[in-house]
């Protein structure tokens, strides 16, 4: 161990996609084992919230298609490691891209400098898989063996951790569900990888440990999908539930059709076609290759949970990805609904205001403000991108009506129905979906 450290002590790594699910768990352990890390990451301000103690070398694979745009990003550095990926193309992710031409020209900027790479692909990585995920995922893999660089490719399995991203995201949101448990393939056959096991590959293979060669990352036997997200739902907690729920096939081509349709909004959903496909495939590698070359064996998924932390947050985080599509939903359609309603119900409304001395013409044209206001944000708030800012705009605003009509028409708060009253919970529910779309 101590000889290991002397050998990674004088390494300087650089982690592209440092601050996702898999890169920052690789880039944290890295750090601990005495590498000099250097993070490759497309927001600053992220990754230094996810990663206080790397370099950040701020970067976009969808702009260094060419071998020459790695030059500045690779001076000093020994190894790569790519941890960079995308679920699916949509607003801010393109696969041929980040999984493809990028890593292509990363691999002959690479060779020429004589830097190694660690690529951490996917089990399944075809070129004639079913998905563009999977084949982008092969073609990278393919464009960097075909470069004289130093390569270990990494396949692992699902990926367990303490964190939850992707698919374990998934699992622990289904594991949420009271009462019942809705699944999708349940037979489908998986085969798991703790966290701890990837970053321990990463580590071996940069310090000279494992051969350079392709290695799935996969405990021994697999389970049924079913059998895992038991296991998930043990791990948190939560109660078994009551009543199993097989999601027919046209069932969950209709979930992943809509969850592809709001990714066009930028909302990254683990319940994508991509996801089902991969999901309804199954996650099955060989795990003899990385035995043979390493002498250990990975965790099963029984091990790895017991040896992960399970808390009230991680409970609280599955319930909160399990509710946030429903409050940005309910969020959505009130805001918009009463926008609606003061359009189509204007001379009702101004009539509050010219009761109480408005100029009937100023009470008009302020109905209709408003009311086109509240429909912008209940409309904005489905753009990704917006959705956490635009939960602070509608707290405001809402504020501004509760102070305005207190003042301009009291005598709402004595109103049977209490316009004035449903405003507070609406304010709150902005207030607590605004955490929920915090992106990391």
């Amino acid at each position: 161990m101590i000889a290991r450290q002397l050998r990674l002590a004088n390494k300087n790594i650089l982690v592209l996609g440092a601050y996702g699910f898999i890169g920052s768990a690789v880039a944290r352990s890295l750090g601990a084992e005495g590498a000099q890390v250097s993070a490759f990451v497309r927001n600053k301000e992220t990754a230094a919230q996810v990663l206080l103690d790397a370099a950040h070398i701020q970067g976009d694979l969808r702009a260094c298609l060419r071998p020459e745009d790695w030059s500045g990003p690779l001076t000093g550095i020994d190894c790569v490691v790519n941890c960079a990926g995308a679920l699916q193309d949509g607003p801010a992710d393109d696969l041929e891209a980040v999984h493809h031409t990028a890593i292509a020209a990363l691999g002959q900027a690479c060779a020429k400098l004589g830097i190694a790479v660690v690529q951490i692909s996917a089990i399944g990585a075809d070129p004639g898989a079913e998905t563009d995920f999977m084949r982008t995922k092969a073609a990278g893999d393919e464009a960097l063996r075909g470069c004289d660089a130093p390569l270990w490719v990494l396949k692992p399995g699902l990926v367990i951790g303490q964190t939850d991203y992707g698919g374990t995201a998934l699992l622990r949101m289904l594991a949420a569900v009271p009462f019942v448990q809705p699944i999708a393939h349940p037979q489908a056959p998986v085969q798991c990888v703790g966290m701890p096991d990837v970053c321990e590959a990463v580590i071996r293979a940069i310090a000279g440990d494992l051969p350079q060669g392709t290695y799935d990352l996969v405990e021994d036997k697999p389970a049924p999908l079913s059998e895992v997200l038991s296991e998930t739902r043990r791990w948190l907690g939560f109660p078994s539930a009551r009543l199993t729920l097989d999601v027919p096939v046209w069932g969950a081509h209709l979930i992943s059709r809509c969850a592809d349709a709001l990714g066009r909004l930028g909302w990254r959903s683990p319940l994508r076609s991509n996801a089902m496909v991969i999901m309804a495939k199954g996650v099955v590698g060989n795990p003899e290759p990385y035995r043979a070359a390493s002498g250990r064996s990975i965790a099963p998924l029984r091990q790895v949970y017991a040896s992960l932390n399970s808390s009230r947050e991680h409970r609280l985080s599955a319930r909160m990805s399990l509710l946030m599509p429903l409050v940005v939903a309910v969020l959505s359609l009130f805001w918009v609904l009463s926008g609606l309603f003061g359009l189509f119900g204007l001379t009702r409304a101004s009539a509050v205001l010219t009761d109480v001395g408005w100029d009937a013409n100023l009470a008009k044209m302020s109905v209709l403000f408003w009311s086109a206001m509240d429909i912008l944000l209940g409309l904005a708030i489905l753009w990704r991108p917006w959705a956490a800012r635009v939960c602070i705009a509608q707290f405001c605003v809402a504020v501004f009506y509760l102070i305005g009509a207190s003042l301009a028409v009291p005598a709402l708060w004595l109103d049977p129905l209490g316009p004035l009253t449903k405003i507070l919970p609406v304010m709150m529910l902005s207030l607590v979906a605004w955490p929920m779309l915090q992106k990391r």
